[in-house]
Protein backbone atom coordinates (compact mmCIF):
# COMPACT_ATOMS: atom_id res chain seq x y z
CA UNK A 1 0.00 0.00 0.00
CA UNK A 2 1.69 3.62 -1.08
CA UNK A 3 2.65 5.58 1.64
CA UNK A 4 0.13 8.67 2.59
CA UNK A 5 1.70 12.00 0.78
CA UNK A 6 2.40 14.41 3.27
CA UNK A 7 -0.01 16.26 0.61
CA UNK A 8 -2.80 14.00 2.32
CA UNK A 9 -1.93 14.43 5.78
CA UNK A 10 -1.77 18.19 5.47
CA UNK A 11 -5.16 18.28 3.78
CA UNK A 12 -7.19 15.46 5.01
CA UNK A 13 -6.41 14.84 8.54
CA UNK A 14 -7.82 17.27 11.30
CA UNK A 15 -5.11 17.13 13.44
CA UNK A 16 -3.11 18.76 10.84
CA UNK A 17 -5.78 21.28 9.11
CA UNK A 18 -9.13 21.83 10.44
CA UNK A 19 -11.86 23.14 7.64
CA UNK A 20 -10.47 21.98 4.50
CA UNK A 21 -11.19 24.47 3.17
CA UNK A 22 -8.27 24.98 0.92
CA UNK A 23 -9.18 22.08 -1.01
CA UNK A 24 -12.65 23.34 -1.64
CA UNK A 25 -14.22 21.72 1.02
CA UNK A 26 -16.42 24.00 2.03
CA UNK A 27 -18.99 22.80 4.50
CA UNK A 28 -20.30 25.91 6.44
CA UNK A 29 -19.15 26.16 9.46
CA UNK A 30 -22.46 28.10 11.37
CA UNK A 31 -25.48 25.84 12.29
CA UNK A 32 -27.97 28.51 10.25
CA UNK A 33 -26.04 27.53 6.91
CA UNK A 34 -27.29 23.93 7.26
CA UNK A 35 -30.19 22.24 8.71
CA UNK A 36 -30.50 19.23 9.83
CA UNK A 37 -34.24 17.58 9.41
CA UNK A 38 -36.22 14.71 10.26
CA UNK A 39 -35.76 16.17 14.25
CA UNK A 40 -39.17 14.85 15.32
CA UNK A 41 -39.10 11.25 17.27
CA UNK A 42 -42.75 10.68 16.72
CA UNK A 43 -42.57 10.31 12.67
CA UNK A 44 -40.80 8.01 10.96
CA UNK A 45 -38.65 8.90 7.67
CA UNK A 46 -40.64 7.51 5.36
CA UNK A 47 -40.51 7.56 1.45
CA UNK A 48 -42.59 10.42 1.71
CA UNK A 49 -41.05 12.16 4.30
CA UNK A 50 -37.45 11.74 2.60
CA UNK A 51 -39.01 12.80 -0.69
CA UNK A 52 -40.51 16.43 0.89
CA UNK A 53 -36.96 16.75 2.99
CA UNK A 54 -34.69 16.40 0.10
CA UNK A 55 -36.48 17.33 -2.40
CA UNK A 56 -34.69 16.63 -6.27
CA UNK A 57 -31.68 15.01 -3.95
CA UNK A 58 -34.07 12.22 -3.07
CA UNK A 59 -33.53 10.98 -6.19
CA UNK A 60 -29.90 10.97 -5.42
CA UNK A 61 -30.66 8.80 -1.96
CA UNK A 62 -33.01 6.13 -4.35
CA UNK A 63 -30.22 5.79 -6.40
CA UNK A 64 -27.73 4.98 -3.53
CA UNK A 65 -30.04 2.44 -1.76
CA UNK A 66 -30.71 0.79 -4.92
CA UNK A 67 -27.24 0.03 -5.75
CA UNK A 68 -26.06 -0.45 -2.58
CA UNK A 69 -29.23 -3.14 -1.62
CA UNK A 70 -27.14 -4.84 -4.45
CA UNK A 71 -25.50 -8.52 -4.50
CA UNK A 72 -22.33 -6.99 -4.55
CA UNK A 73 -22.98 -4.57 -1.96
CA UNK A 74 -25.28 -6.39 0.33
CA UNK A 75 -25.97 -3.48 2.69
CA UNK A 76 -28.74 -3.04 4.46
CA UNK A 77 -30.77 0.35 5.89
CA UNK A 78 -31.68 1.04 9.29
CA UNK A 79 -33.32 4.04 10.64
CA UNK A 80 -33.34 4.71 14.51
CA UNK A 81 -34.07 7.72 16.43
CA UNK A 82 -31.23 8.80 18.42
CA UNK A 83 -32.20 11.39 21.31
CA UNK A 84 -28.57 12.24 21.88
CA UNK A 85 -28.39 13.94 18.33
CA UNK A 86 -32.15 14.49 18.81
CA UNK A 87 -32.36 13.25 14.99
CA UNK A 88 -33.78 10.05 12.87
CA UNK A 89 -30.51 8.59 11.40
CA UNK A 90 -30.27 5.83 8.94
CA UNK A 91 -26.81 3.34 10.05
CA UNK A 92 -25.62 1.37 6.97
CA UNK A 93 -24.65 -2.06 8.02
CA UNK A 94 -23.24 -4.78 5.92
CA UNK A 95 -24.02 -7.91 8.19
CA UNK A 96 -23.45 -6.53 11.99
CA UNK A 97 -20.55 -4.08 10.91
CA UNK A 98 -21.45 -0.50 10.42
CA UNK A 99 -20.70 0.95 7.03
CA UNK A 100 -21.55 4.78 7.54
CA UNK A 101 -24.07 6.82 8.85
CA UNK A 102 -26.87 8.64 6.91
CA UNK A 103 -28.15 12.16 7.94
CA UNK A 104 -30.98 14.17 6.06
CA UNK A 105 -30.51 17.78 5.76
CA UNK A 106 -32.46 20.37 4.33
CA UNK A 107 -31.67 19.67 0.27
CA UNK A 108 -29.08 17.28 1.00
CA UNK A 109 -28.01 14.42 3.28
CA UNK A 110 -24.68 13.36 4.35
CA UNK A 111 -22.88 9.89 4.29
CA UNK A 112 -20.41 9.80 7.52
CA UNK A 113 -17.62 7.14 7.24
CA UNK A 114 -15.34 6.40 10.48
CA UNK A 115 -11.93 5.19 10.24
CA UNK A 116 -8.72 5.03 12.31
CA UNK A 117 -5.19 6.66 11.55
CA UNK A 118 -4.23 3.53 10.20
CA UNK A 119 -6.54 3.70 7.26
CA UNK A 120 -5.67 7.09 5.74
CA UNK A 121 -2.88 5.78 3.62
CA UNK A 122 -5.39 3.34 2.00
CA UNK A 123 -7.78 5.96 1.47
CA UNK A 124 -5.21 8.30 0.11
CA UNK A 125 -4.87 5.80 -2.25
CA UNK A 126 -8.75 5.82 -3.28
CA UNK A 127 -7.42 8.75 -5.00
CA UNK A 128 -11.11 10.48 -4.51
CA UNK A 129 -11.77 13.52 -6.01
CA UNK A 130 -10.63 17.00 -4.55
CA UNK A 131 -14.03 18.37 -2.72
CA UNK A 132 -15.50 15.55 -2.71
CA UNK A 133 -15.73 15.17 0.95
CA UNK A 134 -14.77 16.76 4.21
CA UNK A 135 -12.77 16.15 7.35
CA UNK A 136 -14.58 16.31 10.72
CA UNK A 137 -13.12 16.83 14.18
CA UNK A 138 -11.58 13.10 15.76
CA UNK A 139 -14.31 11.18 17.63
CA UNK A 140 -11.94 9.45 19.77
CA UNK A 141 -9.40 7.85 18.26
CA UNK A 142 -11.98 7.97 15.13
CA UNK A 143 -11.53 10.24 11.70
CA UNK A 144 -14.57 11.27 9.96
CA UNK A 145 -15.29 11.69 6.45
CA UNK A 146 -18.12 13.18 5.60
CA UNK A 147 -19.74 13.75 2.11
CA UNK A 148 -22.72 15.24 1.55
CA UNK A 149 -24.82 14.75 -1.26
CA UNK A 150 -27.15 16.12 -3.47
CA UNK A 151 -26.06 15.24 -7.14
CA UNK A 152 -24.55 12.00 -8.38
CA UNK A 153 -21.62 13.27 -9.24
CA UNK A 154 -19.66 12.12 -5.83
CA UNK A 155 -21.63 8.39 -5.41
CA UNK A 156 -18.71 6.85 -7.56
CA UNK A 157 -16.58 7.91 -4.68
CA UNK A 158 -18.79 6.65 -2.22
CA UNK A 159 -18.58 3.52 -3.50
CA UNK A 160 -14.93 3.45 -3.51
CA UNK A 161 -15.14 4.20 0.28
CA UNK A 162 -17.97 1.34 1.07
CA UNK A 163 -15.60 -1.50 -0.76
CA UNK A 164 -12.59 0.13 1.10
CA UNK A 165 -14.70 -0.38 4.55
CA UNK A 166 -15.84 -3.05 3.80
CA UNK A 167 -12.56 -4.55 2.60
CA UNK A 168 -10.70 -3.26 6.00
CA UNK A 169 -13.25 -4.28 8.73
Amino acid sequence: MPKASSRFLKIHHPKRNQGNAAMGNTTPSTPSMETQLLREPDIFPSKEVLQKALGKAYAVLEALEARLGQEDFALHFSWHYYRDSKAWLCKVCHKKKTVFWLSVWKGFFKTSFFFLERHMEGIAALELAEGAYTTEKEWGRMIPLVFNLSHPQHMADVLKLIQYKKATT
